[in-house]
Formats: C-alpha cells, structure tokens, sequence
C-alpha cells in the first residue's frame, strides 16, 4: 500500500513540475512504457484524446477520436478507438466503435462500427457496420454492411450488404445484396440480388437475381433470373429467365428467347431464336420460332423453322429453306439442304 502511494505522489509532483507546454506525461524509459497525451513516439501503451503529433507506436495505441489531417503516424499493433482512431498507416489491427481511417495503408484486419476508410491499399480484412472504402488495391477481404467501394483493383473477398462497387479488376468471391459492379474484369464467384455487371471480361460462376452484364466476353456458368448480355462471347453455360443476348455463344444457352450473330452448340429457347444476317448456327437449336437469317448447320426443331441458308435438318410444323429450289423452300414436317 505505501509503494503505491508514493508512486501516486511521484506521479502528481512530475503533472505539477511539466512545463505548460508539455504534450505529454511519459512513463516510459527510452520510449518503452505508458505514455499519456500527443506523444511521438511510444514502445508499449499511448493514449491520447487526438493524435496530432504521433510519428510511431508500437504496442496499443488508444484515442477518443480520429486523428487530425497533418497527423502522419504509424502504428504497429492495435489501434484502437473510443469511438474512432487512425493514422498515416497501420500494421496489425484497427478497431473503432465509430470509424477508423487510415490515410495510407492498412496490413492487418480493420473493424469500424459504422465505418472503415482507407486512402490507398488494403492487405487483409477490412469490415465496416455500414460501409468500407479502399482508394486503391485490395488483398484480402473487403465487408461492408450497406456497401463497399474500391476503386483499383480486388483479390479476395468483397461484400456489400447492397452494393459492391470496384474500379478496376476483381478476382475471388463478390457478393452484393442488390448488386455489384466491376470497372474492368471479374474473375471467380460472383452472386447478387439483383444484379452484376463488369466493363471488361467475366470468368468463373455468376449469379444474378436479375440480370448479369458484361463489355467482354463471360465464360463458365451464368444464372440470371431476367437476362444475360455479353458484348463479346457467352460460352459454356448460361441460363435466364426471359432473354440471353451475346455477339457469340459456343456452348449451352437457355432462356424463354437467345439472340446472337454466331452460336456453336446447344441453344433451348421456347419462344424465339434469332441469328443475325451475317451469322452462322451450328449445332442444335430448339425453338417455337428459329430465326437463322443466316447458316443453319446441324439440327433445328421448332413450330417454324427459317433458315437463309440450310446446311442441315429442320424438324417442325413448317420448314423454310431460301437456299433450295422454289418448290422445296417450305415444306411441312422436315427439310433437309446440303449448302455449296
């Protein structure tokens, strides 16, 4: 009892001997210790309301609030805030019941409460209670309650509760509530409520409530519950509800009508089928209407079956092939053309 006592008094005599300018009480020995206040640089346990001047803490770093703008500091360690924290960059973990921000980098796991802000790259976990935001390039695994946002590039696993917005590319795991977009291409498992759109290339297992859009070409398997549509080529599996629309399909497509220039495969679409002028069908397609305004080759069944060019069998109420002669162009039942 009386060594704490007089460590109580030596204690008050250091508060009341501090200069008025002083930024800090440091019970630390070359820096390793408890440091009280604005200190720079502390080995061990720092608390201070706003860090101002802090350069670097290794160990826990404490605040009741984010740090002002010129701060530029790293902690090494926790980073924690009552309600919120920050730095320059953190190594190891950063935990607010408001927020946290970090200007530069996070290495290490971030929780915000409400939100977690990062300035440029993030290499681990990052989760905020209704959004996270990443300036530049994610490592690692991005969640955020209504939504997230990076702007370069994704390699993990990205979650919005709404929305998952990504600037460049993303590979991994996307999941958005409502949807999720990626500026340029989206590789792996993409799921969303509504739906998913990329401006480049799409690879892997998507999923869409909805509708799923991409600029490029989309290979693997597409689920949409409206729609698919593909500025360049549809392969392997796609399934919609209403409509798939591809410049290419080389594989197996499914919805209530598929539009394309060129198919290789196998297309299901109950209600219409159509290829342009200028394309080409080669496999088998089943429709009420197939609408081959250009090269049908393989196997058409439908009610009525139109083919500029016949290089194949159609099976159906009505068969129409402009490459025969006048009299066998529109037969009942079955046609049959060999093209030159």
């Amino acid at each position: 009892m009386k060594a704490v006592v007089i460590a109580a008094l030596a204690t008050a005599i250091t508060l009341i001997a501090a200069p008025a300018h002083a930024q800090s009480l440091d019970l630390t020995v070359n820096d390793v210790g408890i440091s009280i206040g604005d200190s720079r640089r502390v080995v061990g346990l720092r608390m201070n309301f706003r860090d101002r001047r802090m350069e670097e803490v290794i160990g826990v770093n404490a605040t009741l609030w984010m740090p002002y703008e010129e701060n530029r500091g790293t902690v090494r360690g926790l980073a924690l805030g009552l309600p919120g924290t920050g730095a320059q960059s953190i190594r190891g973990v950063a935990a607010g019941l408001v927020g946290v921000g970090v200007f530069d980098d996070l290495r290490g796991i971030g929780v915000g409460g409400i939100g977690l802000g990062i300035g440029e790259n993030l290499r681990g976990i990052a989760a905020g209670g209704i959004g996270v935001g990443v300036g530049q390039n994610v490592s690692g695994a991005v969640i955020g309650g209504i939504g997230s946002g990076i702007g370069g590039d994704m390699s993990g696993l990205g979650i919005g509760g709404i929305g998952l917005g990504i600037g460049g590319n993303a590979s991994g795991l996307l999941i958005g509530g409502i949807g999720a977009g990626v500026g340029g291409d989206m590789e792996g498992i993409s799921i969303a409520g509504i739906g998913l759109g990329a401006g480049g290339r799409v690879r892997g297992l998507t999923i869409a409530g909805i509708g799923l859009g991409a600029g490029g070409d989309v290979t693997g398997v597409q689920v949409a519950g409206i729609g698919i549509g593909a500025g360049g080529t549809l392969r392997y599996l796609s399934i919609a509800g209403a409509g798939i629309g591809a410049s290419a399909i080389e594989g197996i497509a499914i919805a209530s009508a598929v539009g394309t220039e060129d198919a290789r495969g196998l297309i299901i679409a109950p209600l219409y089928f159509r290829v342009s002028s200028a394309g080409r069908m080669k496999g088998v397609n089943l429709s009420a209407y197939n609408d081959v305004r250009g090269t049908q080759q393989g196997l058409a069944i439908a009610l009525f079956n139109y083919a500029r060019t016949l290089d194949g069998l159609q099976v159906g109420l009505l068969n129409y092939a402009g490459n025969k002669s006048r009299g066998t162009r529109l037969l009942p039942i079955v046609n049959f053309a060999r093209a030159k």
